[in-house]
């Protein structure tokens, strides 16, 4: 297993693991959206590989906090190829955030996670990891109705 940068040839099964995520795209959108996002240094897209299967994946950016002087990563998307859940790749590709952001200087790895009762599993495999709960987190859709 190997956790790599993604490349375009990865789009096809991009699409299948963001569609489990929860954000279904075709794959001309997502390299249009991926070659966006990762056009900027603060922005990576992590995969997870083991014979040209990608098992995961994790998107990260990195920003300067108001409140102090460090910088900090955020994690955007986190998904594991439902059928190989439970086999530590969720590890492998936090510690892999962890260790881009500690790289690159920052002081403190942040996520949201939905309030869902179907995210309960995911809520206690951030725990196990070391995550806090800190915060409420509130959005508004700016889109026109």
């Amino acid at each position: 297993m190997n956790v790599r940068s993604w490349i375009t040839s990865d789009l096809p099964q991009l699409v299948s693991l963001m569609a489990q995520l929860g954000y279904p795209a075709s794959e001309d959108v997502l390299r249009e959206r991926f070659s966006r996002v990762t056009r900027h240094p603060d922005y990576e897209l992590l995969v997870l590989e083991d014979d040209d299967m990608l098992l995961g994946c994790v998107g990260l950016f990195q920003a300067q906090a108001f409140e102090h002087d460090t910088t900090y990563v955020r994690i955007v998307a986190f998904v594991v190829n439902a059928k190989h859940r439970r086999q530590g790749i969720g590890r492998r590709l936090i510690r892999a955030a962890e260790d881009w952001a500690h790289a690159r200087g920052a002081t403190a790895v942040l996520l949201n996670s939905g309030n869902r009762p179907e995210r309960e599993a995911a809520h206690h495999f951030y725990q196990s990891m070391g995550y806090s709960v800190t915060s409420t987190s509130y959005s508004k859709s700016l889109a026109s109705s």
